[in-house]
């Protein structure tokens, strides 16, 4: 009888110390299964990665990657939310996404913007001196807003001389069709759908007027950089084969055609958004991931962004840049 009871006893007992650490055991394999996910939108130096999707580079590499498409702005609500393990954004939005508490560390530099970031205005506005007195609509904190004030202190404006009008990014083409707005600011193609909604509208200030200002970047959670750097570090060395080639004029077009499917265009209107996109292999990154002031550095470009992002109290603390800023990836040999 006494046998029988304590034989209960530690099948009990083990039921209650076996069970669960069979089931944390199952638990952790199905998270070690679950593939790296990555929220991308629709800019030429994220689209890019659409090469390495369609033609299986991660499956060469033994990494289980799963990017998932999104408006640019979702994107990064995405990955606040934890539903992403990563996401393609811009070096200053990184520091939005941060201060509201979702940290990243910005472990590559795709490309910086050459061009295509813009403002742009309806016919008979030739500047943005011009627009004095008026409505522009631009995302409030985000990337144009930041060009569009960089381009009025370099015209001698100040913050007052024009009236923002917050809208998301891809509501731009309607905003300028509208009947108080004078221009917008938006990025390739969106900016291209803003010019055609307006005919005779054009850029009349853009990212290649300030080259650095605007660096594009994959911004990881940093418990997933931990967890997964082997993984991570094997999409960052693809990078450079994802952007030799898109730049081999051998098979540009074929990486065109890829890209403008992914984008809801044809190659021939995709090419001339390449111009405006400067794409940096890994030598070019491990250069502007030195730490210097002004836009030639990953560290100053970030600073220049901090400042405006603090002193337009888009968050409330200033952000410290270096802590976001992790080189060792790019600069792995």
């Amino acid at each position: 009888m006494v046998a029988s009871q304590m034989k209960k006893k530690l099948q009990h007992l083990l039921s209650r110390v076996v069970l669960p650490i069979a089931a944390l055991s199952l638990s952790l394999s199905a998270q070690a299964a679950e593939p790296l996910k990555i929220g991308y939108s629709d800019w030429p130096g994220w689209v890019a990665w659409q090469v390495a999707i369609d033609k299986n580079w991660f499956k060469d590499v033994d990494v289980d990657v799963k990017f998932e498409w999104f408006d640019y702005s979702a994107s990064m609500d995405a990955f606040a939310a934890g539903k992403i393990d990563a996401v393609l954004m811009t070096n200053g939005d990184a520091l939005v996404t941060g201060a509201g508490g979702a940290r990243s560390s910005m472990i590559l530099i795709t490309d910086y913007s050459n061009g295509n970031d813009m403002i742009v205005a309806k016919p008979g506005i030739t500047s943005l001196a011009d627009l004095k007195g008026k409505k522009v609509s631009v995302e409030v904190g985000l990337v144009e807003h930041l060009l569009l004030r960089a381009g009025m202190k370099k015209a001698g404006m100040k913050a007052g001389d024009i009236e923002i009008v917050n809208a998301k990014t891809n509501e731009m083409p309607q905003m300028l069709a509208s009947k108080d707005i004078a221009a917008v600011g938006a990025w390739e193609p969106v900016s291209g759908q803003a010019r055609k909604a307006v005919p005779g509208a054009k850029a009349i200030y853009t990212s290649a007027d300030e080259p650095g200002l605007i660096y594009d970047v994959l911004a990881v959670n940093p418990a997933s950089v931990k967890a997964h750097r082997a993984e991570w570090q094997k999409v960052v060395k693809l990078w450079d084969k994802v952007v030799a080639y898109i730049e081999d004029p051998k098979t540009q077009p074929d990486a065109v055609k890829i890209m403008a499917a992914r984008s809801g265009i044809s190659p021939a209107e995709y090419l001339p958004l390449l111009k405006g996109t400067k794409l940096l292999s890994l030598e070019e990154g491990s250069k502007v991931y030195v730490k210097a002031n002004g836009y030639q550095s990953l560290y100053g470009s970030t600073e220049i962004a901090n400042t405006f992002n603090w002193y337009n109290k888009v968050y409330g603390l200033s952000q410290n840049v270096p802590s976001y800023i992790d080189p060792s990836f790019t600069n792995a040999k």
